[in-house]
This record gives structure tokens, sequence and C-alpha cells, in this order.
């Protein structure tokens, strides 16, 4: 029910200029004219005494409750969540790392694709373990030489007296151009097999440099969208231990309220007799009647003002 303290309305337009109002629930009692004599009648909203003296107990166990909890708030030691420590750790901040764009710059922007093809190639081809390979290739080809090639071309020498001639040192010449065409021909194939790896370095280089980029953007959005539901968290438990005392008020208000619905009406006419009581009823009776059945107003005045008659002895 809504109670105005004050109220002020433009009697031209019927606008109102200004109102002071409270909702309120509880028990009321109306005062007015009694249509069925001089005195006033008055309306009072009553409960079963069973169910008014259990909402007396029921009251005062509430404000008892109410007392003991009302200053005391169970949101009063709760420690907001600081978002930087829970996700970089203690002692850092997302000012503690480069930014999305300067992580973008050092990674792609100023990445140059020729020049780091370039350098793949250079580390793979010309690597140690490459260089590694060939001196061994080439070892084991001058222990064959020593082993077998020469010891088996001195003898044909020797054979035909040629060891002095210069056959001898054209057929050593030979040789050694040989062996040194091996070794440029297991180099040359060895890099040539290389190749492919240095493709496949320099894609996985370039994903690499992708994929970082994708994680920190997906970390940044990851950490702005923890640090909006922590601070939305930390502030909701904020405003529940500031509003804590109306919660428990609303509770308070719902007891009070609790006999709604429950409610039986009594009507006592201050100064009227019976039978002023009983023209009254059948008069509103009948008024009420003729509103039933308005295709038959008489019929419905005379049914309404017996049932307003009757209901008046109650």
């Amino acid at each position: 029910m809504k109670i105005y303290s004050k109220i002020i309305i433009d009697m031209e337009s019927g606008n109102t200029l200004y109102e002071d109002s409270f909702d309120y629930q509880g028990r009321i009692a109306l005062c007015k004219k009694s249509s069925g004599g001089d005195g006033d009648q008055v309306i009072t909203q009553r409960y079963a005494k069973y169910i008014e003296s259990h909402h007396s107990t029921f009251l005062d166990l509430v404000a008892t409750h109410r007392d003991a909890v009302i200053s005391d708030s169970p949101y009063v030691d709760y420690e907001d969540i600081d978002i930087e420590v829970a996700f970089f750790g203690a002692g850092y901040t997302i000012s503690s790392f480069p930014s999305l764009y300067d992580m973008y710059g050092k990674f792609m922007a100023g990445l140059d694709v020729c020049a780091l093809y370039a350098q793949i190639f250079e580390d793979t081809i010309e690597s140690p373990e490459v260089h590694r390979l060939v001196s061994t290739e080439a070892a084991l080809l001058d222990d064959d030489i020593e082993a077998n090639v020469l010891p088996r071309f001195q003898t044909g020498m020797r054979d035909i007296n040629s060891v002095m001639s210069s056959s001898y040192v054209i057929g050593k010449s030979l040789i050694e151009d040989a062996r040194v065409k091996a070794i440029e021909k297991f180099s040359a194939e060895l890099k040539y097999r290389l190749i492919p790896i240095v493709s496949d370095r320099w894609k996985t280089h370039l994903e690499w440099n992708r994929n970082v980029i994708m994680t920190y953007a997906e970390i940044m959005k990851l950490y702005y969208s923890a640090r909006i539901d922590t601070d939305d968290f930390n502030y909701s438990m904020s405003a529940k231990d500031k509003l804590w005392p109306f919660t428990v008020l609303e509770y308070d208000r719902a007891a009070l309220g609790a006999l709604q619905g429950a409610t039986t009406v009594t009507s006592d006419v201050a100064g009227a007799s019976q039978i002023q009581k009983a023209i009254g009823g059948a008069l509103s009776g009948a008024g009420m009647g003729a509103m039933m059945f308005p295709a038959n107003p008489v019929v419905g005045a005379g049914v309404g003002a017996l049932l307003g008659l009757g209901s008046s002895f109650l």
C-alpha cells in the first residue's frame, strides 16, 4: 500500500507536482461514512488470534536474530583478489611485459624473410657438422688411397721401370685429382640433400614467430578478460558488505508482511442500529445487482437487495 505524507497536484492539469510517499504493509483501519445510517463505519483488518500470536512471536525471534547479525557482515573479512599476483606472480604486473605492438614489431613487422632464409641456409649448409662429415669422408678416402690405390700404382710403375719418369708424376696427379673430385662430390651431394631441411627450418621459424604473436595476444586477451571478471567480483563483494544491514532489514520487512493473504475483515458500525444496517445492506446489494445484470436491472436489483439484506444480519 502506498501512503502519501505530502502530495501537491495541479488542479487544472491533474499532474502531480510533488509527492512524499512510502510503501506500507501491515494492519489498516478504514474510516468512512456508513451507507446504512448516520454512524461512521470502521473496517479493521484482523487475523485469527493464534496467527497474530504466532506472528508476534515470530517477529520477536526475527528481531533477536536481526540485532545479532546486522553488524556482523560475513563479507567484512573478504580480501580483494589481486589479478596481477594471481596471473603473473608476486612482484610482476602487466607493465612488466612488452606490449602486444612491441612483440609484433620484434617478431613480425621488422622481419626480413629473405635475410632469414639466407641466415638459415648459411647456418645449415656451412654448419660445423657438415664440415666434420666432409673431413671424415676425406680421411677415409685418403686411407683407401694410401692403403690400396698408391701401392698398386707404385708396383705397376716399378714393373715397367717408370718410377722416375714423368708418367709416374702424372699418375699420382691423376690419383690426387680423383681424390679432390670425390671429396667435392660428396660435399655437394651432402649440401644438396640439406636444402629441403633449410626450407623446413625457414618455414618453422616463420610459423614459430606467428605462433608467438598469436599466443601472446591470447594471453593478453585472457588477462584483461580475467581482470574484468575479478574486478567485478571484488566490487560485488564490497557492495554486499556495505549493503549487509539493508539485506538483513529486507528479511525483517518480509517478516513484517508475512501475514498478507491470511486476512479476515470485520466491519463495526458506530452509532447505527440493526435496522439501519439492514436498509443500508439492501440498498448496496440492489445497486450491485443492477450493475451485474444490465440486461434486466430490475431483477438484478431485487436479487442484490435480498443478498445485501441477508448479509447485514451475519
